[in-house]
């Protein structure tokens, strides 16, 4: 098992695509490369394109006597520079870094000052007025299980919508505004549009978003945010 973290700006997401960069992609070829044999890399879910990670975990399962701490080594050697493998340990074969995940933590950042060319990969910036203390009311609405049908994209593939959001924290740190979502398991774009809503409440009001809960209207909560603030964080198993 290894943690991974990546600048998702440089990538068409996480999922092998064919002719497109993938961070999937290019972790299969470098650990192909390194250990001489074919590698299938299983992440713990995927990322869009433009999405970062802090902490994705992924498996490769190889047959090598290769150290850990010199394959790690000569793995991010080969990698170029966005992408990094942080750390790996060896887990049982029947491991499934998807199936086995129990919490996954997402990371939101909206920058709320003057534009920086530096940072337009990293930071979603929003120019509108924002009441810190009204989104962390409304964020508590959210917190449960719920059915979050009209908190996810119109082409998600599933057709089970109900998840549990253990927390939502929202803090502003300098100029940034910076939301963190813990929960079970999340749908397409669903932390964008959570993010999305709790920005524009003062429009949308907390009774739509209850409404929204109840019947899955999407057309009653906010815009879908930009993938470049988002970050899967961290990813536990216990």
């Amino acid at each position: 098992m290894m943690v991974v973290q990546y600048n998702g700006a440089h990538f068409f997401g996480w999922q092998k695509q064919n002719g497109k960069r993938t961070v999937q992609g290019e972790l299969e070829q470098v650990f192909s490369k390194v250990t001489k044999q074919n590698c299938e890399v299983v992440g713990s879910g995927r990322t869009d394109r433009g999405v970062h990670a802090i902490g994705q975990v992924a498996t490769v399962d190889i047959d090598s006597t290769i150290p850990l701490k010199n394959l790690k080594l000569a793995v991010n050697n080969m990698l170029s520079g966005d992408v990094l493998v942080k750390s790996m340990k060896v887990v049982s074969g029947d491991f499934n870094p998807r199936f086995a995940a129990k919490r996954k933590t997402y990371r939101y950042v909206v920058g709320t000052g003057k534009r920086d060319a530096f940072k337009d990969e990293f930071i979603t910036y929003y120019t509108y007025k924002v009441d810190l203390e009204k989104m962390q009311n409304a964020a508590k609405l959210l917190v449960g299980r719920h059915n979050f049908k009209a908190f996810c994209s119109a082409d998600t593939e599933v057709s089970d919508f109900v998840r549990e959001i253990y927390s939502i924290d929202i803090k502003k740190v300098g100029q940034n505004i910076i939301f963190e979502i813990t929960g079970n398991g999340f749908l397409y774009n669903m932390v964008r549009i959570i993010v999305g809503t709790l920005l524009q409440i003062d429009r949308i009001g907390e009774e739509n978003i209850k409404l929204a809960l109840e019947n899955g209207d999407r057309a009653l909560v906010g815009k879908t945010m930009p993938p470049n603030g988002l970050y899967l964080k961290k990813v536990e198993y216990k």
